[in-house]
């Protein structure tokens, strides 16, 4: 394949690891269906993978400038591929859940990976036009998922959504093995696994008492039992890191205001933009009565919007301040999703359109500059471990605003229906479980207060998420600074240094 072999196989796996965080979107009600599934069940499908991908990707890395980063990703694609299999083969929610953390951990050791091999293979302009490339996949892959998933389901059923990775993994294996060369650092030191221990703790409990706290409550003890553990593994995290001699994370980079800003829109961007589409594909189909490839097709705004954008931003935007391109498409992505929040009982699909343009052009000014910008706000050596930490923050932002979005949405909706149905909790459970339409089907009286239910769960959850979004713009135009050279940890050391004599 000449020389931009090792750039087709890197990209083949960048493409399905990102493309699988959210093409089960528009498969949701159909899995719900096939597996009867709870509502937890269905957040969990969802959060599970961004969580084992956030919480993983760090440590992958470091495991590959160790070990080898060709062999890294070649384990992540088998890890992948295999658990691929398990979700599309799963019997029940459980299994389907515990094959989706497995997905999220090969996707981990790929996605780790994959600047580095391009980094590696490259050089001069084809290292710029090689990046370009895979910028562009990556940015395809994130908002091409919903209307592959739907093209699937609605052909082949939702298990093909998994089982689509198999022969691009088998494909994406053998191109890597025979063009790409292995690469190390010859200076990687060990692994902090404490490190990567905690924080895999901090994050899987916390999010999963943001996702009880939706059906047991904020102050129900197992709640805030998760809520406590968590708080007590971050603490001990951040006090790990700190004496750690080879830290995941090097906790001083947040003395920079501006990555500190980029960190903060990093976490609210996937949240904001993307996270509340679970919940707005089940009012699609099981409300509005359209079929996954329809589903998919609302909400083409985003991905189509923001693919143009991202290719003008890149082009006539580059000299342009990231205070005001991170500050700008974030606010564009909350104005986007508060922009949704109009929907009444009588609203059909097209009242969304609108907002999810507005949220594209968002993503498309944030996504080709966020990256750039932590990097340039921290030292020239630490830039990998940036640009890690903030992948880590968008998928760990994505899979908490899930949980929370999901609280927001259930509580909402049930409250609109307390003293209207002889049983709230049974009727909320049939209408998150995407049973809907069989409710509507009883009488007219059923389905004007199903419709009218919904309407008040999304609108109560984009203006959550809108207000995230524009919180997180303000955040960013406030710390976010132009670049400005950065001293190292050994330049400040030898600062200390003539400064003490």
């Amino acid at each position: 394949m000449g020389k931009w072999g090792p750039l087709t196989a890197v990209s083949l796996g960048t493409f399905m690891l990102l493309v699988d965080v959210n093409i089960v979107t528009v498969a949701m009600p159909d899995m719900t269906t096939s597996l009867k599934a709870s509502f937890s069940s269905l957040q969990w499908v969802m959060d599970v993978y961004a969580l084992a991908l956030a919480a993983l990707l760090l440590g992958a890395g470091g495991l590959a400038d160790l070990l080898g980063r060709r062999a890294v990703y070649v384990a992540g694609l088998v890890v992948f591929a295999a658990s691929s299999l398990a979700c599309g083969l799963a019997p029940n929610a459980a299994s389907l859940i515990a094959a989706r953390g497995v997905q999220g951990a090969g996707a981990a050791m790929m996605f780790a990976t994959t600047v580095a091999l391009v980094n590696a293979s490259y050089s001069g302009r084809d290292r710029g036009v090689a990046f370009g490339v895979w910028g562009a996949v990556s940015g395809a892959a994130s908002g091409i998922g919903p209307i592959l998933g739907g093209l699937l389901t609605e052909q082949f059923g939702w298990r093909a959504t998994f089982l689509v990775n198999l022969p691009v993994s088998v494909v994406a294996v053998a191109l890597t093995l025979r063009v790409v060369a292995e690469s190390r650092n010859p200076e990687a030191r060990r692994i902090d696994l404490p490190g990567m221990a905690l924080f895999a703790a901090a994050a899987g409990t916390t999010v999963y008492g943001l996702t009880r706290a939706g059906e047991d409550g904020w102050a129900a003890p197992g709640t805030l039992g998760m809520f406590a553990v968590g708080a007590v593994a971050l603490i001990a995290f951040v006090a790990m890191e700190f004496r750690s001699p080879h830290p995941i994370l090097d906790l001083r980079l947040f003395r920079s205001p501006s990555f500190t800003g980029i960190m903060i829109a990093s976490l609210a961007m996937s949240g904001a933009a993307f996270a509340y589409l679970m919940y707005t594909s089940l009012w699609l189909q099981s409300v509005q009565g359209l079929g996954a490839i329809e589903a998919g097709l609302v909400i083409l705004p985003i991905p189509a919007v923001s693919f143009v954008v991202s290719w003008l931003s890149g082009r006539y935007l580059h000299a342009v301040s990231p205070r005001w391109t991170v500050g700008a498409g974030m606010l564009l992505i909350g104005a986007g999703v508060m922009a949704q929040a109009v929907l009444t009982s009588g609203s059909g699909w097209s009242a969304v359109m609108p907002g999810f343009a507005v949220v594209g052009a968002g993503v498309g000014v944030v996504m080709p500059n966020v990256t750039a910008a932590g990097m340039a706000s921290v030292p020239m050596e630490r830039g990998g471990m940036a640009a890690g930490a903030i992948s880590t923050c968008r998928q760990l932002g994505f899979a908490a605003s899930v949980a929370v979005f999901g609280t927001v949405f259930r509580t909402t909706l049930e409250g609109s229906l307390d003293h209207k149905v002889p049983d709230v909790a049974a009727a909320t459970t049939a209408l998150t479980g995407g049973k809907a339409a069989q409710v509507m089907a009883q009488s007219p009286e059923h389905a004007s207060l199903v419709h009218a239910a919904f309407a008040s769960g999304l609108n109560a959850t984009f203006l959550t998420a809108g207000a995230i979004g524009l919180a997180a713009a303000v955040v960013a135009l406030v710390l976010v600074r132009r670049p400005a050279p950065v001293a190292s940890p050994v330049q400040e050391s030898r600062q200390g240094v003539l400064a003490d004599t």
